[in-house]
């Protein structure tokens, strides 16, 4: 860490952050006075973002968006699993409830989680979390093998693993029985670089089923209502 930042990180403190905020809020109402009033009425949000938990990556900040733009779930290293009953609770309530139009998992080069399961270190209770993302190292085996550098081989699997939480998004039921009933939803996967600040889109976008395998495919999604 540079000497800047260890300053900066210095003078954080419990009371420093209160502080901030009453700052912020002078600000915001300086700049707009209704802002708070329109906040407090509701959020419409047209975005789900799911993101890593890293500090160093804020959905709001990068994107240039304002409060009230983005629904936000974080976890370590952006995983997307089937049994993550939080991600599927905030997956129903943007889809359903919020009517969001887009749905993006965000992963970031160098994140710590993804490196972590390349190794064969013990952390705790995360290393049973990482075990999806060294399980998109085994789909993905021959490929990660021949990648030498281990930064590049880090790089790599973290575009992987975003590839994978988009295609689980995908297969859930959740996600599917909004295509069946026509809604405008798409799916996507991005990759931020912190050492640069910008996202790439990796190409996964998807509004439809068409690229799921047939054995996850729901054939008869219920019609949930608008």
């Amino acid at each position: 860490m540079c000497a800047l930042h260890e300053e900066q990180h210095a003078q954080i403190t419990y009371e420093s952050l209160l502080a901030g905020n009453k700052e912020w809020v002078a600000k915001t109402l300086e700049e707009n006075p209704d802002f708070f009033n329109k906040l407090a009425k509701g959020q419409k949000p047209p975005v789900l973002w799911i993101g890593c938990s890293d500090s160093r990556v804020p959905a709001n900040q990068i994107t240039n968006t304002n409060p009230g733009d983005i629904f936000v779930l974080r976890n370590i290293a952006n995983v997307v699993v089937h049994t993550d009953m939080s991600m599927l609770s905030v997956l129903d309530y943007a889809v359903n409830v919020l009517g969001v139009e887009h749905v993006i998992v965000c992963g970031h080069y160098g994140c710590g989680g993804v490196e972590a399961a390349l190794g064969n270190k013990q952390f705790g209770i995360i290393d049973n979390w990482l075990r999806a993302i060294k399980d998109t190292y085994r789909l993905h085996h021959d490929e990660m093998e021949r990648i030498t550098d281990h930064k590049e081989r880090c790089n790599r699997l973290v575009e992987l693993n975003v590839a994978e939480s988009v295609y689980n998004l995908s297969k859930t039921s959740i996600v599917q029985n909004k295509w069946a009933n026509g809604a405008k939803l798409s799916v996507h996967g991005w990759v931020y670089s912190i050492e640069t600040g910008l996202i790439t889109d990796l190409g996964l976008s998807s509004a439809g089923p068409d690229n799921l395998s047939p054995v996850f495919r729901v054939s008869e999604a219920s019609k949930v209502a608008e």
